[in-house]
């Protein structure tokens, strides 16, 4: 059957508003003004992605010369905050002129959001939480989700980490690690923000950059462990003095914002005694990020030393102090007693 509308009366706006009417058809909610206001809102994204780009350009230019990750980070996380609020508001304006209209539709979203995206809210407030509390920033060495490491990117819903390995005293810990040690294994990590509200967040260098660590040297008993002990802390102080002038400061910083106790940066030797050796505890000051390379020339330190002066390290051994008599048989003859010092 021919249409009997020409073809010029098959698209057309009708009414006050300008509806779209199609083929006699009115489609509700599509008019005239709500065109205009979707032109508006492209305008507006691609106008304030224009703008985004151009900030990033200047801030690429002005911090080319700035070595400071942080400082280039917090800049492009400003820009995309500042962006995003832009363009929040812009569109709120187009689009709802009416204050009234506006707090209904905010309240419908805010009860949608509440019940469908609880994840993504929780996520976010907990990017809020962590620029608001300082709970980490980014390059902060951090425990955060079961995921060690250093924090590499923080976005509004998730936090990367570049991820490390663990001592061997967790190495049982889940996720399991390859890497003996804290130092990266190479993985990027994603964590959600929501976990800063479900478990702690350990920071390994927010306020004091530095981390105290200890090394476990069992020696006999028969070796003489004051000559031991003496080599353990002259094997600490070589490898950590620049570090106690270097903390002093962060330490003093530390006790005046937090009601912390003094702590003393110099090395220090514990004994302990247990059934089989003297167990000698080194404990010193270190960086957060050279943890190895200091525990491996202290290592070294100790081993030439205690070959150099003959101390054994101890080792889990048993002495047999004595054993119950044996009888065996031979063929053809009675039974006679073993030797037992065979």
């Amino acid at each position: 059957m021919a249409l009997s509308l020409p073809l010029a009366k098959a698209v057309e706006l009708v009414g006050p508003n300008g509806a779209l009417q199609i083929f006699n058809v009115k489609l509700v909610g599509i008019n005239a003004e709500n065109g205009r206001k979707l032109l508006f809102s492209l305008l507006l994204i691609v106008g304030m992605w224009v703008f985004s780009a151009i900030l990033r350009g200047l801030m690429h230019l002005l911090l080319r010369g700035v070595g400071n990750v942080r400082v280039r980070f917090w800049t492009r996380q400003g820009i995309h905050l500042f962006t995003a609020v832009v363009l929040v508001i812009g569109i709120l304006s187009i689009w709802f002129d009416d204050p009234t209209r506006i707090a209904t539709f905010l309240g419908l979203i805010t009860a949608g959001l509440a019940f469908a995206l609880q994840r993504v809210v929780t996520a976010f407030a907990g990017y809020l939480l962590i620029l608001r509390g300082k709970t980490f920033n980014v390059g902060d060495r951090i425990t955060m989700g079961g995921v060690r490491g250093d924090v590499v990117a923080l976005g509004f819903l998730q936090t990367t980490i570049m991820e490390m390995g663990q001592p061997p005293a967790v190495q049982n810990a889940d996720p399991a690690m390859w890497v003996r040690a804290r130092q990266y294994s190479g993985r990027l990590v994603t964590v959600t923000n929501a976990k800063v509200f479900d478990e702690p967040v350990f920071n390994y260098t927010r306020d004091f950059p530095f981390l105290w660590e200890e090394m476990v040297i069992p020696v006999s008993y028969t070796s003489p462990w004051r000559r031991a002990e003496a080599i353990l802390l002259e094997a600490a102080q070589k490898n950590t003095q620049t570090l106690e002038a270097l903390s002093e400061a962060d330490l003093a910083e530390l006790a005046r914002r937090y009601a912390t106790r003094n702590s003393d940066l110099h090395p220090r030797v514990y004994v302990r005694l247990t059934d089989n050796w003297v167990e000698l505890t080194v404990r010193f000051i270190v960086q957060d990020h050279a943890i190895r390379d200091v525990k491996d020339a202290i290592g070294r330190h100790i081993l030439d030393a205690f070959a150099a002066e003959k101390i054994s390290i101890a080792s889990g051994t048993y002495e047999v102090v004595g054993m119950p008599e044996l009888k065996v048989r031979i063929e053809g003859d009675a039974q006679v007693p073993a030797d037992r010092s065979a």
